[in-house]
């Protein structure tokens, strides 16, 4: 079994590639809940959606979120009706949180809606949140603290960043299934999130970054980093606000005590060797997912990382 810890739109392209690469039955994503939030009275998971439109191949591939070809009349209806609409929810992207708040409505846990929902759409991987417990990441900002959704999506993450908290964490548990998978998988990969606010809020739930240390398999983790700033989005900046460099040696920082092997850019050789000089074994690939071939080919290339590295007996060996 192969278990990817994931979250955002860097580890739903990823999760793509994954998906041509890898027999659904073997997969299990262990998905960032920290962005869920509260809207229009719905409980929204949008990593958890993010991760199950793209293993049922219904991701917008224009958004990088939501599902391709929805409409959005609710949204335009409810901005008509005064209502906030800064949080873009497409009308059939709509109807699963419908069925998710719905089902948590009726006492049903987290992990048991999301394994409904991704059934429905038949998808055969098994996808697991982080936790069953509310956990909310909080960026503290120049204008006060604000939810992600808020910092990231409202006002375009142009805030300046003071530091990052998983409010909740200390008191949650991780989802059944979550440390069991993580301690019995074959291989274990850190897709290229956010490590500050898609990877950051998993490792937060006591129990979850222990299973990582000890787990028997080879963990890989593919940059988001090239150089000195992110592929895309705010982890550059929520990196340094965490005291961290941004680079791939940053990266290492975050999964210093599971890390096995850094997947890093192509541009990044000099890095890389510095990086393979202070101990961390890192690989140069192409990391930009551009087309359906780009991630498949990054996903391919990880998992032949992590049968090399299993072979070697690379894995159990960190400090």
């Amino acid at each position: 079994m192969i278990v990817a810890l994931t979250g955002g739109t860097g580890g739903a392209k990823f999760v793509e590639g994954l998906r041509q690469v890898v027999p659904a039955r073997e997969l299990t994503l262990v998905v960032n809940t920290g962005d869920d939030l509260r809207w229009w009275g719905l409980h929204v998971s949008p990593d958890l959606d993010s991760i199950t439109y793209a293993l049922a191949g219904l991701l917008s591939k224009e958004r990088g979120w939501g599902v391709k070809g929805d409409t959005f009349f609710c949204l335009q209806a409810m901005g008509e009706l005064g209502q906030p609409i800064w949080f873009h929810v497409g009308d059939r992207d709509l109807a699963i949180h419908l069925l998710r708040s719905k089902l948590l409505a009726q006492g049903k846990t987290l992990s048991q809606a999301t394994m409904e929902i991704a059934g429905k759409l038949g998808v055969q991987a098994r996808i697991l949140p982080m936790s069953d417990s509310r956990v909310e990441t909080r960026v503290n900002t120049s204008i006060g603290e604000l939810s992600f959704q808020e910092y990231f999506v409202e006002r375009w993450y142009q805030d300046p960043v003071k530091s990052v908290r998983f409010d909740g964490a200390e008191h949650a548990q991780p989802a059944p299934g979550v440390t069991e998978a993580i301690l019995s998988a074959s291989a274990v990969l850190i897709a290229p999130s956010n490590p500050i606010t898609s990877i950051g809020p998993i490792l937060a739930v006591p129990g979850i970054r222990a299973a990582l240390a000890q787990t028997r398999a080879s963990v890989v983790a593919i940059s988001p980093i090239i150089g000195a700033a992110a592929v895309s989005g705010p982890a550059g900046i929520l990196m340094a606000a965490q005291g961290l460099p941004v680079s791939i040696a940053g990266l290492a920082q975050c999964y210093q005590d599971f890390l096995d092997i850094v997947v890093a850019d192509t541009s990044e050789a000099e890095a890389a060797r510095q990086l393979n000089a202070s101990g961390v074994r890192v690989h140069c690939a192409d990391i930009i997912m551009r087309t359906a071939d780009d991630k498949a080919k990054l996903a391919q290339t990880a998992l032949t990382l992590l049968g090399e590295a299993s072979a070697a007996g690379i894995a159990g060996n960190r400090s």
